[in-house]
């Protein structure tokens, strides 16, 4: 599969404490763009944001911190739309955010997917 040109970048925001059916969410959101086939998900955890709730989110030694975490997802808008619903159900908390994007070269091999 090839994937160049005018593509679609979806980026979910939310907190690194987050669960979807009790693993990890974004673990959950990679999972479910494996599923539906999209051609690439990246997890970024962050150094330290706020959202809506403008409570500081960072590193701390002794005790959970809630850090952020972004998810971004690219693939053509058909198939970003088809996550969007699932998303829905899976994103209590959050921000997800659309921007159209460039891709300059993607090639997937097929057949070849790791086991976990």
């Amino acid at each position: 599969m090839r994937l160049e040109g005018k593509a679609k970048m979806l980026r979910i925001h939310f907190g690194e404490d987050d669960k979807w059916h009790e693993k990890p969410l974004y673990e959950a959101i990679v999972m479910k763009c494996r599923e539906l086939d999209i051609a690439g998900a990246t997890v970024f955890r962050g150094i330290e944001g706020y959202g809506a709730s403008t409570l500081i989110h960072k590193r701390h030694l002794l005790r959970s911190s809630d850090r952020p975490i972004m998810v971004s997802v690219v693939d053509t808008e058909e198939k970003i739309k088809t996550l969007i619903p699932a998303l829905d159900e899976m994103v209590d908390e959050g921000l997800i955010a659309m921007s159209e994007v460039e891709v300059i070269r993607y090639v997937h091999q097929e057949g070849v997917r790791s086991l976990a």
